[in-house]
């Protein structure tokens, strides 16, 4: 039942149920407030997501200032190139078309680092020159051949420079190299020979294109080097050295999680500096791609610093590649802690301490060939450290061969053939009183399987390590590291069990 009861200056409406009990109907807003409600929420969200844009992007300057330069050197040669349009004087020698080409070029060719700079600069530069010059030839030889003949030229030499650049960048060699030149070349010369068809100073239009690009290139490789330079090859060396400091924080996360003792509700307490470092292979797998176009850059910078010109560059790709294959490694030893299926805790005990310290002789040999790439030293201690990694090797390979007696029921002896001898006379015969033989524990070999992969898997993570410890003597002999200066071996503190009760029910099942 409805009733309607009215207030001074408002109708408002009841609905009254059987019960007697009634409810105040609240009538519906109107269109005008709805959308009034609704500029408003979005209003406040625009707010909070240009609030949280700036708060990220502020992040960023403070994290990387290197990034915050780069802005600047960009606007700052901008700035500079504009001038040739502002000027009246350089303006009246370069023209209004020309002097937009120079700032096209400063857009297209200044990079973050100032070997991409150089790369572009360069490869710019030689395919404007030679797509210029071999434009203004081949027109002018069409021109010599008369009206008749030119358009065919002019239509050949443009299918012809176009289909043999297209595929010399298919080229492995210049792909690499002189990908960006050769797009270029087809660009500049299709446009000179498009556009020379209707000009009458044709030499006089190239040589203006080219001159203020030449300009703009210039001053981009000059401001790129000059002001607060971002070498490519300094952030290949750093990416490597980074990239074995996650690998062996990575490497003793896992196996450390993996050995990590369970609460009383079956789950693993978290440690989140221990967490981070589980993932710190994510990173060594995803840098390929960084490490190749950061060797390829290095290539065009000249000296700088601790690098030579012709520094090898090329040997930082072959350690990073021996890196992945750890990385690879530890990828799946990662997937064996979250598995469904694990072994006890105290089948676990009797690999526990050799797992572990194998694995922490290995980050160690990791860390020392980080302090070795760093410092450009050889190290004094890197073969005594291989030798206790593969001392810890054999310990591990030795505490493998007693886990067959877990699941491999024991041979019981073959009863004797011999008679047995007569009772002596007087000596009352007495019953033989037959012991209950226990039955051994048996472990199901499904159980034991997590166990023996993370152990295969640190066996060959040791011979993984052995070819990035290769691949960095190959650096040091090729850049003729300096000896490094000798640094006292810090004492290992081997890790011990600590649950007594554990460790009797492993001499219990060795002794079975």
């Amino acid at each position: 039942m409805v009733n309607e009861t009215e207030t001074p200056g408002e109708l408002q409406w009841r609905v009254r149920d059987s019960n007697g009990s009634s409810t105040l109907l609240v009538p519906e807003s109107g269109l005008i407030r709805r959308t009034w409600l609704g500029f408003l929420s979005f209003l406040v969200e625009l707010k909070s997501k240009i609030r949280r844009f700036f708060k990220k992007s502020w992040e960023l300057g403070v994290e990387d200032p290197k990034k915050v330069i780069h802005c600047f050197k960009v606007a700052l040669a901008l700035t500079l190139i504009s001038m040739f349009y502002y000027v009246s004087p350089l303006y009246n020698g370069m023209g209004d078309q020309n002097t937009v080409w120079a700032v096209m070029t400063v857009v297209v060719v200044f990079e973050y680092t100032a070997g991409a700079t150089i790369y572009k600069s360069l490869n710019r530069a030689t395919g404007t020159i030679l797509a210029g010059s071999l434009a203004v030839a081949i027109h002018w030889i069409a021109i010599h051949f008369g009206q008749a003949f030119e358009l065919v030229i002019l239509g050949s030499s443009v299918f012809l420079s176009a289909s043999i650049a297209t595929f010399s960048r298919f080229i492995p060699t210049i792909r690499v190299r002189f990908d960006y030149g050769a797009m270029i070349f087809i660009l500049t010369f299709c446009i000179i020979e498009v556009s020379g068809f209707r000009v009458e100073k044709l030499f006089q239009m190239a040589y203006e294109r080219v001159l203020t690009i030449v300009i703009g290139i210039i001053m981009c490789m000059f401001i790129s080097m000059l002001i607060s330079p971002v070498w490519a090859g300094e952030e290949l060396h750093l990416l490597i050295i980074r990239n074995m400091e996650n690998l062996a924080n990575s490497l003793d996360g896992c196996v450390a999680e993996f050995f990590k003792e369970k609460n009383s509700n079956g789950n693993v307490d978290n440690d989140d500096k221990a967490h981070k470092n589980l993932f710190g292979y994510k990173l060594v797998l995803n840098s390929k791609a960084a490490e190749e176009s950061f060797a390829n850059f290095a290539i065009w910078e000249p000296t700088h610093g601790r690098f030579n010109f012709r520094h090898p560059w090329k040997q930082y790709l072959k350690i990073g590649a021996s890196m992945r294959n750890c990385a690879f490694c530890i990828e799946v030893l990662n997937g064996c802690i979250n598995s469904e299926v694990q072994a006890p805790e105290f089948i676990k005990k009797r690999l526990n301490d050799a797992c572990i310290i194998l694995s922490f002789h290995c980050s160690r040999v990791l860390k020392e060939l980080a302090i070795s790439t760093t410092t450009m030293t050889r190290s004094s201690k890197i073969d005594l450290l291989i030798e206790e990694m593969k001392t810890a090797l054999r310990d591990l390979k030795n505490a493998l061969k007693s886990l067959p007696s877990i699941f491999t029921p024991p041979v019981s002896p073959l009863p004797s053939l011999s008679p047995s001898p007569l009772p002596k006379e007087g000596q009352e015969e007495e019953e033989e009183i037959k012991e209950p033989i226990s039955t051994p524990t048996i472990m199901p070999v499904v159980e034991v399987v997590p166990l023996i992969t993370v152990a295969s898997l640190l066996i060959e993570i040791v011979a993984r390590i052995e070819g990035v410890v290769k691949a960095v003597k190959e650096l040091a002999k090729l850049v003729d590291f300096e000896p490094q200066m000798e640094r006292p071996i810090q004492p290992i503190n081997k890790p011990t069990s600590e649950d007594q009760q554990d460790q009797q029910n492993m001499k219990a099942l060795q002794q079975v």
